[in-house]
């Protein structure tokens, strides 16, 4: 399943099965960051809250369980910060875990009432959760048009914070670990934002990039070969920088058109927008 969009605008220039409910491995992370994102936004959650690392987050998501991990220590207490860029930079599972002790009480409350609530009200009618990150679950499943709308609103609502997604690596308990984006390297102006994997699922990810002011996002999943992943995820953005351009139809406040206005002063008003339309 595939889908290629222009984030500017929500265009879908290439789409693929793209309305199929698929299990999104830890591209369903995604959601667990914005549920974040947008409670610090609202002023409910602070990056310098700090939150433990319960027994649960590190079995389940910490060294023990061999997955993505932060490697966080039991009993530590993190802040949400940090546990951000463990999510985003690492994709741990012990750090979405954490987020999700600290915010909801257990992960099963806030994969209900934080990750589904939230996915509704962003638009997203199929996705459905289980637990906070994409560890195999018969409940989490999305499909590549939900994920690139999801992307869509990160880049766009939280610009700032959206530059985790781009760092390079991060130290954690003095352990350095790589992005695992290998889109990092490979393309121009490549920004984002996540891969995941699970034996379900297969291998997935969700792409964006940036060339001659133009955005695009892809999203795949399914892929049987991590290398396939990355070179197919690649050839869809050039695909879709070489076939597509933006142009700017009006510039910012220029007259698009004109309403009627009755009994005002003049009978009728321009009409124009704050940003360019392109």
């Amino acid at each position: 399943t595939a889908i290629l969009m222009e984030a500017s605008s929500g265009s879908v220039l290439w789409e693929k099965n793209a309305d199929e409910l698929r299990a999104p491995s830890s591209m369903m992370k995604l959601m667990t960051v914005e549920v974040v994102f947008n409670a610090i936004k609202e002023g409910k959650v602070k990056l310098t809250d700090e939150y433990r690392i319960s027994e649960n987050a590190w079995r389940k998501g910490g060294a023990p369980a061999g997955g993505s991990t932060m490697f966080a220590i039991l009993n530590s207490k993190v802040s949400v910060d940090d546990l951000l860029k463990g999510a985003i930079i690492q994709s741990g599972n012990d750090s979405c875990i954490a987020l999700a002790e600290g915010m909801a009480g257990n992960e099963r409350i806030f994969a209900a009432d934080f990750l589904t609530k939230r996915a509704r009200e962003l638009g997203m009618t199929k996705s459905t959760f289980g637990n906070s990150n994409g560890l195999p679950d018969p409940a989490n499943r999305m499909t590549v048009r939900e994920l690139a709308k999801l992307a869509r609103h990160l880049i766009l609502t939280y610009p700032d914070m959206y530059k985790l997604f781009g760092e390079r690596e991060f130290t954690w308990n003095k352990i350095r670990q790589q992005n695992r984006n290998p889109l990092l390297n490979t393309l121009n102006g490549a920004d984002g934002l996540k891969t995941g994997f699970t034996k379900e699922g297969g291998y997935g990810m969700v792409g964006s990039a940036v060339q001659n002011d133009t955005r695009l996002i892809v999203v795949i999943n399914g892929i049987e070969d991590p290398d396939d992943r990355a070179s197919e995820a690649k050839k869809m953005l050039e695909w879709g920088f070489r076939n597509f351009e933006t142009r700017t139809l009006f510039a910012a406040n220029q007259p698009v058109g004109y309403a009627k206005v009755f009994g005002g002063e003049s009978r009728s008003v321009k009409l124009s927008s704050p940003t360019p339309v392109k």
